[in-house]
C-alpha cells in the first residue's frame, strides 16, 4: 500500500515527503513507543506509529530502513526533526487517532503486523 493511501485511511497530515509518499510502499505496520521494540522486532517495508516525538526515533528509523513514521495523538515533530527527517528521505505524518485507533484502521485496510 502507498504512503499516500496510508494517510487517507487514518486522515493523517504529510508533514514531510510528500514527494517520497506517493511511491513509498508499506506492508506491515508496528505501533510503539519503546523503540529497543522497534528494533527487535521491525522487518521490512513498515510503517512506525508512535506517541513519541523526539529525535531517537527517526535515529531508530534510519537504523532499520524505516521510510515511514506516523505521529498519533495529534503530537507534531520538532522543526529539528522535520529537518532530520528531510535530510534522511523518511516520510512524517501526524494523526490526531490514538495508536490503537491508527493501527486497527490500516489492519482493516490490509496491512499487517509483523510476525
Amino acid at each position: 500500500m502507498r504512503a499516500t493511501e496510508i494517510a487517507q485511511i487514518i486522515n493523517a497530515e504529510i508533514i514531510v515527503g510528500k514527494e517520497i509518499a506517493y511511491d513509498l510502499d508499506v506492508e506491515t505496520a508496528c505501533g510503539s513507543d519503546l523503540m529497543s521494540d522497534v528494533i527487535a522486532f521491525v522487518k521490512e517495508r513498515v510503517a512506525l506509529l508512535s506517541g513519541l516525538t523526539n529525535p531517537q526515533v527517526l535515529r531508530t528509523a534510519d537504523l532499520m530502513d524505516i521510510r515511514l513514521i506516523i505521529f498519533v495523538r495529534g503530537k507534531k515533530p520538532s522543526e529539528e526533526m522535520i529537518q532530520m527527517a528531510r535530510e534522511q528521505g523518511i516520510v512524517l505524518m501526524r494523526t490526531h487517532d490514538t495508536m490503537f485507533v491508527a493501527c486497527g484502521k490500516l489492519y482493516q485496510a490490509g496491512i499487517k503486523g509483523d510476525s
